[in-house]
């Protein structure tokens, strides 16, 4: 971990497998990508599937799921700000990927046991169903699955 800017900063960068801790840790990041030559920044539910190397998730049908497949390239950051003093930050850099059929669904299957694990860590108390922690499947539409592969990681951190 080395620091930005001169010595006596305290933000510093966090090692690759730090980044990839952060992502493990959480479920809730937001996406970007660019929609009519607009950056557009959403919150939306993740897993992060280390064994493929990727951020999974779903969205109902839309104008966020056209933008992404029109120009492939997303950023993904995800926070943990335990104060001003005190907080780590991680951004992705990726190739956005919508699954289709069986992919889809078994991708939306370990999305929603991932994120329950996940939850179960963070929170003490997993959800029973994906809707506790979704809207979107309450839907009558079927939603997008889709998978942002990881091109690039960096992170920062402060503590005080």
């Amino acid at each position: 971990m080395e620091a930005t800017e001169n010595e006596n900063t305290t933000v510093k960068n966090m090692e690759t497998l730090e980044c990839l801790q952060l992502l493990d840790e959480n479920y809730i990041g937001r996406l970007a990508y660019i929609s009519w030559g607009t950056p557009h920044i959403n919150p939306i539910t993740y897993y992060h599937d280390a064994e493929e190397k990727c951020i999974l998730s779903y969205s109902a049908p839309g104008y966020k799921i056209e933008a992404m497949e029109k120009h492939g390239s997303v950023a993904f950051q995800v926070d943990d700000i335990r104060s001003i003093q005190q907080w780590r930050s991680v951004l992705v850099q990726g190739r956005f990927e919508q699954l289709e059929g069986s992919t889809a669904k078994m991708h939306l299957h370990r999305f929603a046991e991932g994120v329950q694990r996940t939850i179960a860590k963070k929170e003490g108390e997993a959800p029973k169903f994906i809707k506790d922690f979704s809207s979107h499947l309450q839907e009558r539409e079927i939603p997008i699955v889709y998978r942002i592969h990881i091109k690039d990681i960096v992170g920062k951190f402060r503590e005080d």
